[in-house]
């Protein structure tokens, strides 16, 4: 799975609708440039590549008041949450997911039920419980890594992951069900997105050919 996709979905639907920069200034704000692929070139070409496929609509725009260039303005369509939403479900119970596409999913499982989101965590404990123990039918972590030489250390690592990734994610599952945060259907989101002018701290600055457009 592509976490830009992911992404991009993601910002677009939290705004309604919004424009490449738009959605740039989103992903920067949240810091993906640094824990992802998120960066101008790959999000101007997601945004593209999902209007051709019909997951986004594509809006032009008339030039600004001001003198700027026309923009393309972007919606998600029914298929694009559809979309948003399987990618969402399959990250969040997916264990062998690369580390960007995990760090999305976390980010957008409040658009999700409460009672869903805990469901698809708890599968997640399951599949690395199965992970572990077909690992563990070759190798035994009370033996310590030295038992298979330095090859060894490959495989405790691996099971050492696995077992901070459950215990964090059974952390997880205990805040939710004790009522943390705002799910789908529960009232007012919490607001994760910049509004129009507000500055973005964590803007990197750098200049794309497509920010204007």
């Amino acid at each position: 799975m592509s976490a830009i996709r992911l992404l991009v979905l993601g910002a677009v639907r939290q705004h309604g609708r919004a424009h490449g920069y738009q959605v740039r200034n989103d992903l920067e704000y949240w810091g993906a440039h640094e824990w992802s692929h998120a960066k101008p070139g790959s999000i101007y070409h997601a945004l593209k590549q999902m209007a051709k496929q019909g997951l986004l609509r594509a809006h032009e725009t008339a030039p600004s008041t001001a003198g700027g260039p026309p923009r393309t303005e972007y919606e998600i369509t029914e298929a694009g949450t559809e979309e948003f939403l399987r990618l969402v479900r399959e990250a969040l119970t997916s264990y062998d997911q690369k580390v960007d596409v995990k760090s999305a999913a976390i980010g957008f499982m409040v658009d999700l039920p409460r009672e869903e989101a805990v469901a698809l965590l708890k599968e997640r404990i399951e599949r690395i419980a199965q992970w572990r123990a077909a690992v563990t039918e070759h190798y035994v972590p009370a033996d310590g890594p030295e038992q298979l030489g330095h090859i060894g250390e490959i495989m405790h690592f691996w099971v050492h992951t696995a077992d901070a990734e459950s215990a964090w994610t059974r952390g997880l599952v205990e805040r939710i069900e004790g009522g943390a945060y705002t799910f789908a259907g529960e009232g007012e989101p919490f607001i994760g997105v910049l509004a129009d002018g507000q500055e973005n701290p964590y803007a990197t600055g750098d200049r794309h050919p497509q920010d204007d457009h």
